[in-house]
């Protein structure tokens, strides 16, 4: 059976709200709004002017986790400096899910690397979870969307380091890369599940860069903006936003999908879709 992601070519705060509203969901109780808050000195990222509408909407609280790292978020002192610097505590409640141990343990057996899931501990105070990704590339991951935002981004700073390692954070920047992008997979399934349909998922297609939000220095957008997605399946969006690069007709296309392509980014969709918590195949619904 087909997931189905709405699509608009239209790139405002406001149609992001309405987007959202195509999906006809209800997210009950108190709404976590996962997204990314911006390394120091990146200047791709979609910041709060661009999400203050969604958020709002929600009653939302936005939510971090520190890094695992150096950087200007590898400290909870220095992410809540640079969640301030970037104007999200001044916008909205702000919570760094794991400023404070012990982490939060999330299980599950039919993880294929992983059977772990280390989150941050506040993210158990939740009730229901939108996921808003700036979907660019990634130096390690290939490319950034729901999927990442789940798995790494819901993870605690140790949770980063165990994901990366495949199960040993040891080997945070050696393990086997497909059994790294497979326990991203296995991450993103077991947050998925603890919410259990209380969550939603928006993708903006802007500032496609090959570098993600996490780097300092970053190289500019390489490829025109192409849209924002929303769904309720977080398989399905990746996967659709990955067909609109492959089907752009524009000069950047080549660069991003050698990003990816390097990293063997389609492998985190592949993984994800046969653990079974989404689809690859989608109807994508545009919406004027």
């Amino acid at each position: 059976m087909k997931s189905t992601v709405y699509f608009s070519r239209e790139i405002t705060p406001k149609k992001v709200a309405e987007i959202y509203d195509c999906l006809n969901v209800n997210l009950p109780g108190k709404v976590a709004v996962k997204l990314h808050s911006g390394e120091e000195g990146n200047q791709n990222f979609l910041g709060p002017d661009f999400w203050e509408l969604m958020i709002k909407k929600l009653s939302g609280t936005v939510v971090e986790c520190n890094t695992a790292y150096e950087g200007a978020r590898d400290t909870t002192e220095k992410h809540l400096k640079l969640l301030e610097k970037h104007g999200w505590s001044k916008y909205f409640d702000v919570d760094l899910l794991d400023a404070e141990g012990p982490d939060a343990v999330l299980e599950s057996a039919k993880g294929k690397v992983i059977k772990k899931d280390y989150v941050g501990k506040n993210l158990m105070n939740y009730n229901s979870l939108l996921v808003l990704s700036h979907f660019k590339g990634h130096p390690m991951g290939g490319y950034g969307g729901a999927l990442k935002q789940l798995s790494i981004g819901c993870a605690s700073s140790f949770g980063k380091a165990y994901i990366h390692g495949a199960g040993e954070p040891e080997k945070i920047w050696s393990s086997d890369h497909d059994s790294f992008l497979e326990s991203m997979a296995d991450a993103a399934m077991m947050v998925d599940e603890h919410f259990a349909g209380k969550a939603a998922y928006i993708n903006v297609m802007a500032n496609m860069s090959v570098d993600c939000d996490c780097c300092a220095v970053a190289e500019d957008p390489c490829m025109k903006d192409i849209g924002i997605l929303a769904s309720l399946d977080p398989i399905a969006i990746d996967q659709a936003c990955i067909d609109l690069v492959l089907s752009a007709d524009d000069p950047g296309r080549d660069h991003l999908l050698e990003r990816i392509n390097s990293r063997n980014g389609i492998h985190t969709i592949e993984a994800a879709a046969e653990l079974g918590f989404g689809t690859r195949e989608y109807e994508l619904i545009e919406i004027k």
